[in-house]
């Protein structure tokens, strides 16, 4: 079972999407008007990461051999199946809905959509640079769902009087610990040139990566 979900926690998160699609659409009413801002940010991080690993996916080897300018054991190092599924559910999911759950916690909301705006500048500057390209996975979510979310939040909070100066710094303070415990430590902790975790053919052929990598010579083979 966790083999499975390892290996297709995306799909698992459209499920989800398609699942909230639905609440959202006959039950929102159940959520006050600031949470179903912080819900539709969950949709947002699910959408992003079905873009990512999915459709039209290869976001693994994107991070390995572009961004940390792995040569060799790109398919498995620094980042592995097993840091991914911790990444992209574990930490991300809890970060999220902590904030569904807790949306006086003005911070902790302005901490996930400044999360989303680091996705734009990582996926639209700092990824296309490095790879050479116009587009990588993940690209087209961050834009047009990130951004406009993000901005609609703050304008809400603002229009409503339910900022503080201090939220923005809180929210600072969050999304950089966020960056910490979500991307840093999981990837960190698991690196292993010799992970028993790495990714399949498959997954680093979505997108045409593999070759793609291959063509702009990031890779040894």
């Amino acid at each position: 079972m966790i083999g499975f979900y390892r290996d297709n926690w995306q799909h698992v998160g459209a499920v989800l999407f398609a699942v909230l699609a639905f609440f959202m659409g006959f039950f929102g009413e159940v959520f006050s008007p600031i949470q179903e801002i912080l819900v539709y940010s969950f949709m947002a991080l699910l959408a992003h990461q079905y873009e990512e690993y999915a459709l039209p996916g290869g976001a693994g080897l994107v991070i390995n051999a572009v961004m940390y300018g792995e040569r060799r054991d790109y398919d498995r190092y620094p980042g592995n199946m097993q840091s991914m599924l911790l990444v992209n559910t574990v930490g991300a999911y809890i970060f999220y809905i902590a904030a569904i759950i807790f949306p006086q916690a003005i911070w902790l909301g302005l901490a996930t959509m400044f999360f989303g705006f680091f996705q734009i500048i990582g996926h639209g500057i700092v990824m296309n640079l490095r790879g050479g390209t116009w587009y990588n996975p993940g690209l087209a979510t961050a834009i047009f769902l990130f951004g406009p979310i993000g901005a609609f939040y703050i304008d809400y909070v603002i229009r409503n009087d339910l900022v503080r100066p201090m939220d923005y710094v809180y929210g600072a303070a969050g999304f950089v610990a966020a960056i910490v415990l979500i991307l840093v430590l999981p990837i960190r902790s698991l690196m292993d040139r010799n992970s028993p975790y790495p990714m399949s053919e498959e997954d680093m052929a979505r997108f045409n990566m593999l070759a793609k990598v291959r063509a702009r010579g990031l890779v040894d083979d």
